[in-house]
């Protein structure tokens, strides 16, 4: 899994070196996406507020809530792989 702030974007390793257009791995609008809520108050709302915004321009059905189980603590191991495997992208939210 690659984490990228995708309002600047990342190159696959493939493609550094060469130019032309920045092509990212994960396709937004249509790839399995984890929304990951660092589990504090009012995290679950905006995150659903983004997925029902997401709905506008892309089917929804395979972006998938996740949530860790204490904001004090770090996601587990387990949940970090699961969803390196099952997901191409993930945005997080922080909120209170």
């Amino acid at each position: 899994m690659r984490i990228v702030n995708p309002s600047f974007g990342l190159q696959p390793e493939s493609a550094r070196g060469r130019s032309g257009p920045i092509v990212l791995d994960t396709d937004w609008a249509s790839d399995p996406i984890a929304i990951i809520s660092n589990s504090k108050p009012n995290a679950r709302e905006l995150l659903d507020g983004m997925r029902q915004m997401m709905s506008e321009f892309r089917e929804i059905g395979n972006i998938d809530y996740h949530a860790k189980t204490s904001a004090a603590l770090p996601a587990s191991d387990a949940m970090n792989a699961e969803i390196a495997s099952r997901y191409k992208g993930a945005i997080l939210a922080l909120a209170d």
